[in-house]
C-alpha cells in the first residue's frame, strides 16, 4: 500500500474516532498564525523545517512516534532539504529491529534511508504503561487530524484552511497552552492544565521551555532564530504539518495550472460560442 494512502487512511481513523473529540468546544480559540505554507501559492520553509524537525528528534521523539515518515523523506523536494549523505548519517544514529536472520532471531542493525523513524516504545500497551495510562499518538498526520471550531460564519471557509491553518494553529496554541488552572478547577495528580485542550486537563505536561533546544548558528555566531518556547512550538508544528502533507507544494503548483488551463478553457468556449452563434445571427427558425 502506498504512503500516501497510509496517510490518507490514518487521517480519516483520526477524524472519525476522535474528530469531534479534539473541536476545541468550550474552550478558548486558539490564536491566528501566518504561516509560509499558506495560501495557493504557501511553501514551505527548508531551515524552519529543519529546526522544527530538531524540535522534534530531541523533545517530541521521547514519547511520540512517527510512523509514517521514513528517513529518505527528509531529502525530498519540498521538504527540510537534507541531502543524502546527511541522511545516512542521522538514519544510523537509530538502531532499528530487524530480522529474522539465519538463525531466526530478530536483531538490531543501523538504521538505513529507507527506514521509517523507530517508534520509542515496542507496541501501544508500553507507551501508555511509560506516561500514566495515556498513549502519546503518533504525530505522522496530526496536524491534518487535529482542528477546531471557529463558528459562524468563519466555518464556512474551514474547508479550505483546515488542513493548511487551524489544525497548526491548534498544535502551536496546545504546546504554549500551559498555565495555571483557575480557581476551584481541579486537575487530577498527574495531569496538567492547557486552556487550549478540550475539558482542560491533558495528560502530556509541558515539554518546551526557553533555550532548551540549541538552534544552528548563523555567520555571526547567533542562533538562525529565537531559543524560545513559542518559536520551538511553531517550527516543530511546521514540521508536523510538512510530515502530514510532504506534497503540499506540488499539489498547490497542480492545482493552480489546473485552473489556469480551466480559465483558458473556458475562454475558448465562449469566444467558440460567439462565432458558431454569429452565423446564425438573425435567423428565426420555423414556427411551431
Amino acid at each position: 500500500m502506498k504512503l500516501d494512502t497510509l496517510r490518507a487512511l490514518a487521517v480519516v481513523a483520526f477524524m472519525a474516532v476522535g474528530g469531534q473529540a479534539f473541536a476545541a468546544a468550550g474552550a478558548p480559540k486558539p490564536p491566528e498564525n501566518v504561516w509560509t505554507f499558506e495560501g495557493v501559492f504557501g511553501r514551505f520553509d527548508q531551515t524552519q523545517l529543519q529546526r522544527g524537525y530538531k524540535v522534534y528528534k530531541e523533545v517530541c521523539s521521547a514519547c511520540h512516534a512517527m510512523s509514517l515518515l521514513s528517513f529518505r523523506n527528509l531529502s525530498q523536494p519540498g521538504g527540510p532539504g537534507f541531502t543524502a549523505g546527511q541522511v545516512k548519517a542521522l538514519a544510523e544514529t537509530y538502531q532499528v529491529k530487524d530480522g529474522p536472520n539465519e538463525t531466526g532471531d530478530m536483531f538490531e542493525r543501523p538504521g538505513r534511508p529507507a527506514d521509517r523513524l523507530p517508534s520509542p516504545f515496542p507496541n501501544k500497551q508500553a507507551a501508555a504503561a511509560a506516561n500514566g495510562g495515556a498513549y502519546p499518538p503518533d504525530l505522522s498526520v496530526i496536524a491534518k487530524a487535529r482542528t477546531y471550531e471557529r463558528g459562524f460564519p468563519t466555518f464556512v471557509f474551514d474547508i479550505f484552511t483546515t488542513f493548511t491553518q487551524q489544525g497548526p494553529d491548534y498544535i502551536k496554541a496546545l504546546l504554549t497552552g500551559y498555565q495555571d488552572p483557575p480557581a476551584g478547577f481541579e486537575v487530577p495528580d498527574g495531569k496538567y492544565y492547557n486552556k487550549y485542550f478540550p475539558g482542560g486537563v491533558i495528560a502530556m505536561p509541558n515539554v518546551l521551555n526557553d533555550g532548551q533546544v540549541d538552534y544552528p548558528k548563523t555567520a555571526d555566531g547567533r542562533p538562525q532564530a529565537p531559543e524560545t518556547a513559542a518559536q520551538y512550538s511553531k517550527d516543530v508544528t511546521a514540521f508536523l504539518m510538512w510530515a502530514a502533507e510532504p506534497h503540499l507544494q506540488q499539489r498547490k503548483e497542480l492545482g493552480f495550472k489546473v485552473l489556469c488551463f480551466l480559465l483558458l478553457f473556458a475562454g475558448l468556449l465562449y469566444f467558440t460560442k460567439k462565432k458558431i452563434w454569429a452565423r446564425v445571427e438573425g435567423h428565426h427558425g420555423p414556427a411551431f
